[in-house]
């Protein structure tokens, strides 16, 4: 299992876009959080873009590197990966804001700055290829595609409705009370369930699909204005 030059400076690549995708999808909770009215956020610092305040060395550097590695040896996907937290307190709230809205926004918040990161890059992209800066399937254009997607895999994964992604905050914010008890019982097994989508590529495509999806249709609105 050999690993190339070439491939070790795709791994290299995937670390550094992962960061900078982990510490904005971090920076968001803990913007809307803050502009909620809880300044916990603020307090410990993580209302900034600097990385290394959002940045976990095992989720952040370590098993991304370790799975960007295994990943070039195998042939396989491999890789993934999580930052630090960001905790807030709902209770600290302004009051105009219902609690449960106020769990959404936040939970949403993450997300959204990796498709507005994705968008950008895109925009971005196409924008250098028409300009002719850059020329098509050069290295520069690969990876702003591949920073590109990668934000929006990161969006559609997190808005799973599996605990403790973000989309099963939201869904346990959304789901009716009297459904309260059967949630908190599917949230019990939700990790081992997160585990199978990760680990297992048929499930992979749960959102693989809508995030190429999102790339083909994001890059031919730009290419169509731009081009």
């Amino acid at each position: 299992m050999n690993v190339t030059p070439e491939q070790i400076r795709w791994v290299f690549v995937y670390l550094f876009v992962l960061i900078i995708s982990i510490a904005l999808h971090e920076f968001g909770h803990a913007f809307m959080a803050t502009r909620l009215g809880d300044d916990t956020p603020r307090r410990q610092g993580r209302v900034t873009l600097n990385p290394l305040a959002h940045a976990d060395p095992i989720g952040t550097f370590l098993l991304p590197l370790i799975g960007g590695l295994y990943g070039a040896a195998t042939g396989h996907a491999g890789g993934f990966g999580w930052g630090k937290p960001v905790q807030w307190q709902p209770n600290r709230i302004n009051r105009k804001w219902r609690m449960t809205t106020a769990k959404i926004l936040v939970a949403i918040a993450g997300p959204s700055m990796n498709l507005l990161l994705g968008s950008t890059i895109a925009f971005a992209n196409v924008l250098l290829l028409a300009q002719g800066v850059i020329a098509w399937g050069s290295q520069p254009d690969q990876i702003l595609q591949f920073a590109a997607i990668t934000n929006f895999v990161l969006f559609f994964f997190n808005l799973l409705p599996i605990p403790p992604l973000d989309g099963g905050h939201v869904a346990e914010n959304l789901m009716p009370y009297k459904y309260r008890q059967q949630f908190d019982n599917y949230a019990r097994y939700a990790p081992f369930l997160l585990l199978g989508v990760m680990l297992i590529p048929q499930l992979q495509r749960a959102f693989q699909l809508p995030a190429l999806w999102c790339t083909r249709h994001v890059y031919s609105a730009f290419a169509s204005i731009l081009m």
